[in-house]
């Protein structure tokens, strides 16, 4: 399944019921709307989670997000939680990539469930970047969208399974490795093995880590 979508996207409000477990859809990261896009295209609301993100960014996103913590058992149980309520948006990147490049994926999506559906993403802009290292990552949104015509191209690939590779038992690490390279063969894109710090150091001299507390006068 393709969709090509224009921004802005529009959203179908209607809730799954909560007794209903959701699907988890693994997708690469071009920009903070993502999951949007991506809500856009199912026609219906989705969760996302975030690891760092303004909280105005948060405030203004028309999806629910949730913040996660960066300890993995945390994360887990936040994870499968929110999978129980409806579906779930991940980005194992991490961080957002401009470039023809996939990051190196987490894998602890892996662990939530027994099957996944990666989605390929591509953002087409013809004047500004949605995507900074070191500005204000509020305004990668608004940037975005200042484009005349800013374009999201979402594909929903098959499903996957999360403890198998054509029927072999392999690691958790092993599939996170193989949902990336099938995201990556879609899109036509290079897989590293680069993480999110690694890309924050090369690029901004941090580690990428927005700060949410106030500052003390």
């Amino acid at each position: 399944m393709k969709s090509r979508l224009i921004s802005p996207p529009t959203f179908n409000t209607q809730r799954p019921p909560l007794s209903a477990r959701g699907h988890l859809y693994v997708c690469n990261h071009r920009t903070l709307l993502d999951p949007i896009y991506i809500s856009a295209a199912l026609n219906r609301l989705v969760t996302a989670v975030t690891y760092s993100v303004s909280p105005i960014s948060e405030a203004l996103s028309p999806i629910r997000t949730v913040r996660l913590t960066r300890d993995k058992e945390e994360d887990r149980r936040r994870m499968a939680r929110l999978l129980t309520q409806g579906d779930l948006v991940v980005c194992p990147e991490g961080t957002t990539c401009r470039e023809p490049y996939l990051l190196r994926f987490s894998s602890l999506f892996t662990e939530l469930t027994d099957t996944a559906i990666p989605v390929a993403l591509v953002s087409r802009v013809s004047m500004f970047y949605g995507t900074t290292a070191s500005g204000y990552k509020f305004l990668d949104p608004i940037y975005f969208l200042a484009n005349p015509c800013p374009q999201y191209d979402v594909e929903f690939l098959e499903n996957v399974s999360t403890n198998t590779i054509d029927g072999k038992s392999c690691s958790s690490h092993e599939v996170a490795n193989h949902v990336q390279h099938k995201i990556g063969d879609a899109l036509g894109f290079e897989c590293t093995k680069l993480t999110r710090k690694d890309k924050y150091m090369m690029l901004a001299g941090n580690e990428g880590i927005v700060n949410t507390k106030p500052k003390r006068l």
